[in-house]
């Protein structure tokens, strides 16, 4: 058994027992005066109040300008809130954690966290259709029902969610402390960067950080979903598993060379014994009808005439000379040399 500590990097030998966050009493009370505040700032933008007059003498002091310096480095920081870099890290980690741990519920919760997202911040946003500093019309406006997407900030709501969600999935009190306050520290700096740089009002970052904050407090309404999904995935997964060992254990048949079928001829006898005093008639042996192309040979044999054998006449076959006596089997002794 491994003691250094990478053995903290191995696959653990059976899923741990992880307790599933629940809705408590005390997350209810939380859940319930986020969801008043997220209320009344959207009532407080609707009706032009103190807080948009807040949002413009802040777009108007242009922090950007007054710090300078920091505009190279906040350019690289509010990446940690777009929707794109921040989910390919944190489900890279969340992936890792997913394998050794034998579970998909880290991946589930995270996608299903990015799906409530999409739906409820999206919403609002083309609901209210609220123009951004940028490109404001009327100073003093609120600038709703104007075609814009900003409101409330997708980055800070973004920050909020993808890296509170390391918090949510913590496995012990302590490394929930530490996520929780990296989470919000993290938020917090990506929201006031967008009002540093003018791309959303400050109105905007507190609807995002509450906006956020609802999903990470509401996901516990939909553990049970997380697990029905985990279980039906798993057990398709297993179903695949079988009928690949399925096909595997089953060798496929030899496959040979295929028969040639002769014509039969009216009246012929069927069996083994027919077959040969046919092969033996058209001038086949009786085992080679079984091999390919005879069959063929046979029947070009068959379709040329076979010449009859028959014996010569008696006799020589050249025609007698007039001037010639005919030879005869004994004849005349020739002369010997003296």
């Amino acid at each position: 058994m491994r003691t250094d500590i990478f053995a903290r990097l191995d696959r653990e030998p059976e899923p741990p027992k992880i307790e599933t966050p629940r809705m408590s009493r005390h997350r209810i009370a939380l859940f319930g005066g986020t969801l008043a505040f997220y209320l009344a700032i959207v009532l407080a933008v609707l009706v032009s109040s103190w807080l948009v007059a807040l949002d413009w003498k802040v777009m108007l002091f242009r922090p950007y300008q007054q710090w300078p310096e920091l505009h190279a480095f906040l350019d690289y920081y509010v990446v940690l809130g777009q929707r794109g870099p921040t989910a390919v890290m944190v489900a890279s980690w969340l992936g890792w954690r997913s394998w050794r741990q034998h579970t998909l519920r880290p991946l589930l919760t995270l996608g299903t966290s990015l799906l409530l997202l999409n739906l409820s911040v999206g919403a609002v946003k083309l609901g209210l259709g609220r123009l951004g500093p940028h490109y404001a019309t009327q100073i003093g406006s609120a600038e709703l029902f104007a075609g814009g997407d900003i409101f409330p900030s997708g980055h800070t709501a973004n920050a909020v969610v993808t890296w509170g969600i390391l918090a949510y999935l913590a496995t012990t009190p302590r490394a929930r402390r530490y996520l929780s306050a990296l989470s919000a520290f993290v938020s917090l700096g990506v929201g006031l960067t967008t009002v540093y740089i003018g791309t959303h009002w400050l109105s905007d970052v507190l609807l995002g950080w509450a906006a956020g904050l609802l999903i990470l407090l509401a996901l516990p309404w939909f553990e049970p979903l997380i697990t029905r999904t985990e279980a039906w995935i798993l057990a398709v997964r297993e179903q695949w598993r079988a009928r690949r060992r399925l096909r595997e254990s089953v060798a496929p048949a030899p496959v040979g060379p295929e028969p040639v079928l002769l014509p039969r001829t009216p009246g012929s006898g069927a069996g083994p014994e027919a077959a040969a005093r046919e092969a033996t008639s058209r001038g086949t042996a009786p085992g080679a009808a079984g091999r390919p192309g005879t069959a063929a040979r046979a029947r070009a044999h068959q379709a040329h005439p076979v010449r009859a054998e028959r014996t010569p006449p008696p006799g020589t076959r050249r025609p007698p000379h007039a001037d010639r006596p005919p030879r005869s089997s004994a004849g005349p002794a020739r002369p010997v040399a003296p």
